[in-house]
């Protein structure tokens, strides 16, 4: 059967900078991979990200967003069969990060799936940098998503950081919240690889693939339809390179737009290609990539789309710019 593996985690955390780790590991061992980016969003830059993985033992594929759960899980299973049918070694599935996990339980023990998959591993990504103010929403994602996880692994790890100081921070914040929804798991150290990304190394990524998942019960306080935080996409963007910066840092500090917890995207740059963008409260990271696709993404509670509109368009260029 084929092995299936979830990666979880609350927006912005980084799951898909984990996956290309974990999948890169998988396939110098030799494995017949497939990747499902699960996502509401109508815009995926996470696949261009993804995008570096392809090749004959790596499959790529995604879910076309839509905003009806019911057609979403309609198009989840449709694209798990088809993986299913081409008997890889392993699938991995990276959801949006609003996220209901029943619907990938309910998903595996449906026919033909329940023939074609076994749970490999269950892993979920704990943000170091994690806003001391979520909402109640963003903490019962924080645990819900934990919840049945056979790992934890910390984001953000920079050297010098006191992991055991970071670690025992997160795991008091995830256990309130996992108390919060009446589930009686709880994560200790030994749940957890706080580490910089870059020493993650084979033992470290097989102990993940053979981490397995937990089964616990809690009580669902929040629908994916109910979650406040939403996604929004801000399209056919052209900003001088000397804006770029300044833009996405106004935004994201205005609270007229909302309270965002994440920008993201790539934008064209005349000297460099294209930069990719990622934001959050702390700190903002343009970095150059070889490819990408003019869009910013805006992750957070009731945003004001007309008020981030504002700060685009005062200085962008391109005439068919648009916002949804």
């Amino acid at each position: 059967m084929t092995k299936i593996d979830l990666i979880t985690g609350i927006l912005g955390s980084g799951k898909t900078t984990f996956l290309l780790r974990y999948a890169r590991y998988l396939l110098d061992s030799g494995q017949r991979i497939a990747i499902l980016v699960n996502d509401y969003g109508a815009v995926n830059v996470d696949m261009l990200m993804l995008q570096e993985l392809k090749c004959p033992n790596c499959q790529l594929e995604m879910i076309a967003g839509t905003s009806d759960p019911c057609c979403h899980k309609r198009r989840f299973k449709t694209q798990l069969i088809s993986l299913g049918m081409q008997h890889f070694d392993r699938v991995i599935v990276e959801p949006s990060g609003i996220f209901d996990m029943d619907e990938f339980f309910d998903i595996l023990h449906e026919s033909p799936l329940d023939n074609w998959f076994t749970i490999g591993s269950i892993i979920g990504i704990l943000d170091s940098e994690t806003d001391d103010t979520l909402t109640g929403q963003m903490e019962y994602l924080l645990a819900s998503e934990a919840a049945c996880c056979g790992k934890l692994v910390v984001s953000k790890i920079k050297a010098g950081d006191d992991t055991s100081e970071i670690t025992e921070k997160l795991l008091e914040r995830l256990n309130t919240a996992l108390d919060d929804i009446k589930c009686d798991r709880r994560f200790t150290e030994k749940d957890v690889i706080s580490c910089d990304w870059s020493e993650l190394d084979g033992n470290t990524l097989r102990t993940l693939s053979d981490a397995g998942y937990r089964s616990s019960r809690y009580v669902k306080k929040y629908h994916p339809e109910d979650i406040l935080s939403s996604v929004h996409y801000f399209m056919h963007i052209k900003l001088p390179d000397e804006k770029i910066e300044t833009v996405v840092n106004s935004i994201m500090n205005d609270n007229g737009c909302g309270k965002i917890f994440r920008i993201k995207g790539s934008l064209h740059s005349d000297s460099k290609g294209w930069l990719k963008i990622n934001a959050t409260p702390l700190k903002t990271e343009i970095t150059p990539v070889i490819d990408g696709q003019s869009v910013l993404i805006v992750i957070g509670d009731n945003i004001k789309r007309e008020n981030i509109d504002e700060h685009i368009t005062q200085f962008n260029s391109d005439s068919e710019y648009v916002s949804i």
